[in-house]
């Protein structure tokens, strides 16, 4: 594999690198959530990637959108931060990164599903089930606070 997650890991190697990232919750119309399978370590995330210069978090969100799954999105709210330096990602060119990641909300405006060379699949999941996926422990922490905000959404919506 390409790239190695690690979750509070004492064999973890030292970071050498922190870049920003965004990742994004999008639901179909029944209420489930997009999940891409990575290439790079055969688990489930959310879409989303790094920051490029010139551009803020929420742009590099709907871009890595757009990239990997071929929608134009409206961002509606932030999720959540990300910032443990317990949780890091090893590359296979030697890049450890420590987790620096903005997760957002977001409903589609238009496009067709469709994926990158970065994944090998996409599906839509019910939110109650997704964290029984293979996932990185990272992503199964953001997506149970994508439930809480969800039910936190539709308390507040009623």
């Amino acid at each position: 594999m390409a790239r190695r997650d690690y979750f509070y890991d004492p064999e973890a190697p030292s970071p050498n690198s922190i870049r920003p990232a965004a990742a994004v919750a999008l639901f179909d119309s029944g209420g489930n959530l997009l999940l891409l399978r990575r290439k790079d370590n055969d688990k489930w995330t959310m879409p989303g990637g790094t920051l490029d210069f010139g551009e803020s978090l929420t742009e590099c969100a709907t871009r890595e959108v757009r990239e990997e799954t071929g929608f134009q999105i409206r961002i509606l709210g932030l999720i959540g931060t990300y910032t443990d330096p317990h949780i890091l990602i090893a590359y296979a060119d030697g890049e450890v990164r420590q987790e620096f990641t903005f997760v957002y909300a977001a409903e589609i405006e238009s496009g067709q599903l469709t994926i990158d060379d970065e994944s090998k699949e996409a599906a839509w999941v019910p939110l109650r089930t997704a964290v029984q996926l293979p996932l990185a422990e990272s992503q199964r922490r953001r997506i149970e606070d994508v439930m809480s905000y969800q039910k936190e959404r539709r308390t507040f919506l009623k």
